[in-house]
């Protein structure tokens, strides 16, 4: 079987989660912190090289102040659970902002926790404006284009699996994704299991992968 070298998920679905389990919308995000270190393992278990974690972006953040509140805890509190997990972490956002959680800037650069033995990336108020501020528009080598992203350290990404049954990319790292296969789930995020993942890796074992060619 072909296996994704790397994969992002998008782990929408949270707030509407919670509304049908009689929740505030804000609650919902706690929910989704098992199902992101599953998420994390089943990439261990299965081979993938590379993970990348959409956690919220700097439009995310003009929802109420109790919903950001939340999300940003989360966020950090996902870090916390994936510390443990025999990880390369880094952590990519617009960490000038009053809206970056402090307490992630030691990963701000790439940090080998144990033997760092699969890449981790978190997106924590990421921006694809803010990512792409510095690009050199004018240059045609993509080796170039690529090192002038904020984002230079997070690799191609081959496979997006989307949580909530919304089908779009919602400005997830554009260079990187420029060539990857989107697979969309109905199931909300805090539903998510190994049957999801198993079914987007033979959805994707099946794609035919081109890049273009």
């Amino acid at each position: 079987m072909r296996i994704p070298k790397h994969i992002a998920v998008i782990p929408d679905g949270n707030r509407r989660w919670a509304q049908n389990n009689g929740l505030e919308k804000q609650d919902g995000y706690n929910y989704g912190l098992d199902p992101g270190l599953l998420f994390l393992r089943l990439c261990k278990k299965y081979g993938v090289e590379e993970v990348t974690y959409y956690g919220f972006t700097t439009d995310n953040c003009k929802r109420p102040r109790s919903q950001v509140k939340a999300f940003s805890k989360a966020c950090v509190d996902a870090v916390k659970l994936i510390e443990k997990e025999n990880v390369s972490l880094l952590v990519v956002g617009n960490a000038e902002s009053d809206m970056f959680p402090k307490e992630l800037l030691p990963y701000t650069t790439r940090t080998n926790l144990a033997k760092g033995e699969i890449k981790v990336n978190f997106l924590v108020n990421y921006g694809w404006e803010w990512d792409l501020s510095s690009m050199e528009l004018n240059s045609r080598n993509r080796k170039t284009i690529m090192e002038s992203l904020k984002s230079k350290e997070v690799s191609r990404i081959d496979l997006v699996i989307r949580l909530g049954g919304r089908q779009r990319l919602s400005g997830l790292l554009p260079v990187q994704s420029v060539y990857a296969d989107i697979f969309c789930i109905d199931d909300m995020w805090p539903e998510f299991s190994e049957l999801h993942f198993i079914k987007a890796i033979n959805w994707f074992n099946n794609q035919d992968v081109t890049l273009g060619g």
